[in-house]
């Protein structure tokens, strides 16, 4: 499982013209599911998030978490993070879940955040969405969760 977190003033999802997933601060998460992720990974990945500490104290450092600093989160599904483009012209998404086997992760992993107290907004899965952000700092992070440091 792979994510790639924004730290955001602002973000939002349109789909069809609709608002349909919308945060004022927190973080942006662009999820992308592989063939082969299981609970552990959504279980690591959504613990990570939860606990980073990329918000700014008191004295300016990043030491606050998400629930710290009163933070919330857009989830958006996105297979192409798995896309691997080291041959030809065309990235192949081999492997990336497909989207019956990458909905219940999705779906659980939503629930994971949410179990930790987190405020979630999502995107709509499997839609061609519209995302509109704000970075905050810029501060991007990308985790895996078969990439452990």
């Amino acid at each position: 499982m792979r994510a790639v977190i924004q730290r955001v003033s602002s973000a939002s999802v349109t789909v069809d013209g609709r608002i349909v997933g919308q945060i004022d601060g927190g973080f942006l998460v662009l999820l992308g599911i592989c063939v082969d992720d299981r609970d552990e990974d959504l279980v690591y990945l959504a613990g990570k998030i939860a606990g980073l500490r990329v918000f700014e104290d008191e004295n300016g450092l990043m030491n606050l978490s998400l629930a710290d600093a009163g933070g919330q989160v857009l989830v958006v599904s996105q297979f192409t993070l798995f896309g691997d483009c080291r041959k030809g012209r065309r990235p192949s998404f081999i492997a990336a879940a497909r989207p019956e086997a990458a909905l219940p992760l999705y779906e659980a992993f939503l629930a994971e955040l949410r179990g930790q107290g987190l405020t979630v907004a999502t995107g709509q899965f499997q839609a061609h969405m519209d995302v509109a952000l704000v970075n905050d700092g810029p501060v991007t992070l990308l985790l895996d969760s078969r990439k452990l440091f």
